[in-house]
């Protein structure tokens, strides 16, 4: 799904779709009343979700602190529902044998920091991670989620496009009122420019860190002229990071957030890109999503988490022992 262009700003049409916003909301606190008593697992559970729906940078910043959690000796294992695969789970991702079809794009980036489980059931996600050797659990997305109970929760807030029109879904981007969540959370992590003065609006609510995206294009790469696509919920966020690294974007293919590419749409940006004398690149994620043999064809670019404070990541970890 691709976010309507109302939900970026104020507008008429947010306005109008407000009252429905009510019934969002109510579907949200029924959820959470009628639900069965959480799960506890056995080992501390840690949570990166968001406010908005569509991407905020969740996943390179759950590598980021897979990563570092592995370098202090423990053993994370990774937990996601696996949005746009098939399966169900639980299911252990093999990055030899399941494809983005199955398990989901960003799984089978998750899968090569450390175990990564789909699972639909969070709980039962859980439960498998811990019966598998799980030190701690990390968790892609699932903040609003009311199955299971977290030792520690972390907001991954995109800077540049903060909380949209500031309305909840039909009306704009946002899951849940924000107030109401930040009451929930332990830490919200602003990643990318604050362009909306997040930092000063979430502050008195709970601790704020700043970090940034930063690309690490193909060596092999040597071409700078290139025909960009992406499927992610801001395509323009990987182009701006293209001309920043120095790239001449010739040409620019948009598809929607998770889209499952066609023979025929590679077919036709590889025929494009020779036209022009340009090289083919995309981002890591819908990079996951090609068909094999078209991978080959297509350059890449790979992002990660840089920290402003680095001792912020350290002292976020260290909340989860003070959690419980």
């Amino acid at each position: 799904m691709q976010a309507p262009s109302f939900w970026h700003r104020p507008s008429m049409t947010g306005r109008l779709l407000s009252p429905l916003s009510i019934f969002w909301h109510a579907g949200t606190m029924a959820r959470r009343f009628f639900a069965a008593p959480p799960f506890v697992a056995s080992v501390p559970v840690i949570c990166v979700g968001n406010f908005t729906a569509g991407g905020a940078g969740k996943t390179p910043l759950v590598i980021d602190l897979a990563r570092a959690l592995c370098s202090s000796d423990q053993k994370p294992h990774l937990l996601t529902r696996g949005y746009g695969g098939s399966l169900r789970g639980p299911v252990l991702v093999d990055r030899q044998t399941h494809v983005a079809s199955e398990v989901g794009d960003e799984p089978l980036l998750l899968a090569a920091t450390a175990p990564t489980w789909v699972s639909h059931s969070r709980a039962q996600g859980a439960r498998q991670a811990t019966k598998n050797g799980a030190s701690i659990i990390l968790m892609d997305d699932g903040f609003q989620n009311p199955t299971i109970v977290k030792s520690l929760s972390i907001i991954a807030v995109d800077g540049g496009y903060g909380f949209g029109n500031g309305k909840v879904i039909p009306a704009g981007p946002l899951r849940e009122n924000v107030k109401a969540g930040l009451r929930r959370c332990d830490a919200v992590i602003i990643i990318g420019d604050d362009c909306h003065n997040i930092e000063r609006f979430v502050a008195s609510e709970c601790p704020v860190y700043r970090t940034k995206i930063v690309a690490f294009p193909e060596s092999s790469n040597t071409d700078k002229r290139v025909i960009a696509f992406a499927g992610i919920s801001r395509p323009s966020k990987f182009y701006e990071t293209l001309s920043d690294l120095g790239y001449e974007v010739v040409g620019k293919f948009d598809f929607s957030d998770h889209h499952q590419f066609k023979e025929e749409e590679i077919t036709k940006i590889y025929n494009c890109a020779q036209k022009l004398g340009a090289t083919p690149i995309t981002t890591e994620k819908d990079h996951a999503r090609l068909p094999i043999e078209a991978q080959a064809k297509i350059k890449v670019i790979k992002i990660g988490i840089e920290w402003e404070d680095c001792d912020a990541r350290e002292s976020i970890l260290k909340k989860v022992n003070e959690n419980g």
